[in-house]
């Protein structure tokens, strides 16, 4: 067999070391734009396997002069589900996939159960494959590149809230949306769909489940929410999106078992509650560095569109917060964060950087706000004002590094922004 790889990113190293394990040959594409997809020479191979950033075959400009794409096409997340033993928790949604994939592989394993977590955050689904047996869990972050042409859905889909993203990429919002309807289009009545009612986009996901078992959250059963608010009390991240985030998590694990969601909760009280204590959440996401001088610093790099920015905003709502915004200019409209930032009355002042600074600040009161041109300048701004109100305020001011847009225009990914606004703390 002789297996095309059309990318060479962390994934589709993955494919090639797993077909070159199962004796097939390879022929890697690299360095290809989305126009040139159709002019590769794909003669010989028996299956091509695209990898998370290209599109769909059946997405591609087409025209007459094409060469004929093998008959066959795949993906790791195809593939993957077409061949593992054990049963799947897929998780979609825009903001919040990492952590409530997390959150269920930690309380899965908590309870014993032999647990891989792989996709989108980062782990191959194939590097684990050969691994996996019909006892044990896989959990799935599953973003909409991976269900973009997906044929089959996860035993449990679990759909986070969904807003405009990848819209770049996709053709417009409601490609985006349709791309994430297959976590739960090609379910059955022995599956389960968890989904987030407050967002219709999210529930009209859920709606096109024939799943059996269909479960709206927030639960609204009085008995079952006080149960679940006095179990969500003792989780430490911030946030009442991180709150949700572990209720979507406790409803799919509760599932896995077949547990109504009080049964779950009595039956592994202390463990879910230990659980969640000691949970740190991920890196970069609302995440807790260290106090200094009365000041609590929060990286939160990861948020490189304005629905991130509007939760961790709202994660601090009785503390004064000193806010560095700011990032790549990718023709969003930036009205939406701007009006948020200087609205929100925890917000204390906001310090800008990068190319949407201009934006964010047009037509603001400069009292509340500074521009500033590197990441250095914005930390040493929003640290001496926050020191200030620390002297004369009775809850500890937050410097909140929360960006809202991508970060390439001044640094190489979200995690490199991340890592030089730690350094800076640390050196504090």
């Amino acid at each position: 067999m002789k297996i095309g790889i059309l990318g060479y990113g962390k994934e589709g190293q993955s494919v090639e070391q797993y077909f070159q394990k199962h004796d097939a040959e390879t022929k890697v594409f690299d360095h290809f734009t989305a126009e040139t997809l159709p002019d590769l020479d794909y003669s010989g191979l028996d299956l091509v396997f695209r990898t998370p950033s290209v599109p769909p075959y059946t997405h591609w400009p087409r025209t007459s002069e094409t060469t004929p794409p093998p008959e066959h096409w795949s993906s790791i997340t195809r593939y993957f589900f077409a061949h593992c033993p054990a049963p799947i928790i897929g998780v979609t949604g825009t903001k919040g996939k990492g952590t409530t994939s997390s959150l269920i592989t930690t309380l899965l394993r908590a309870l014993g159960q032999e647990t891989y977590l792989v996709g989108n955050i980062g782990y191959p689904a194939l590097d684990a494959l050969d691994d996996i047996t019909a006892n044990d869990a896989v959990v799935y972050e599953m973003s909409s590149f991976q269900l973009w042409d997906m044929q089959q859905s996860p035993h449990i889909a679990v759909v986070l809230r969904i807003d405009p993203d990848h819209t770049n990429v996709h053709h417009g919002f409601e490609d985006y949306v349709n791309a994430k309807t297959n976590i739960t289009r090609y379910q059955t009545a022995n599956d389960t769909c968890i989904y987030y009612s407050p967002d219709s986009d999210s529930a009209r996901v859920g709606s096109e489940s024939p799943a059996g078992h269909k479960i709206a959250y927030p639960v609204t059963n009085p008995t079952e929410r006080e149960e679940l608010d006095e179990i969500l009390d003792h989780l430490t991240i911030p946030g009442q999106h991180n709150r949700d985030n572990a209720e979507a998590a406790l409803l799919a694990v509760s599932s896995f078992y077949n547990f109504s969601l009080s049964e779950f909760l009595a039956k592994y009280h202390d463990i879910i509650i230990k659980t969640l204590t000691d949970f740190p959440g991920l890196p970069h996401r609302l995440q807790f560095i260290r106090e200094f001088n009365g000041v609590k610093y929060y990286d939160d790099n990861f948020a490189s569109a304005f629905p991130a920015l509007d939760v961790a905003i709202a994660a601090f709502p009785d503390r004064p917060v000193f806010l560095i915004a700011g990032g790549q200019d990718r023709g969003m409209d930036q009205a939406p964060a701007s009006e948020r930032i200087f609205s929100a009355l925890n917000v204390q002042k906001a310090f800008l950087i990068g190319e949407t600074s201009p934006k964010l600040a047009a037509g603001r009161d400069p009292e509340h706000f500074q521009l500033c041109t590197t990441l250095a300048e914005a930390f040493d701004a929003a640290r001496l004002a926050a020191e200030a109100t620390a002297k004369s305020s009775s809850a500890s001011p937050i410097v909140l590094m929360s960006p809202g847009a991508p970060s390439f225009d001044m640094f190489k990914n979200f995690a490199d922004r991340g890592e030089k606004f730690q350094k800076l703390i640390q050196e504090l």
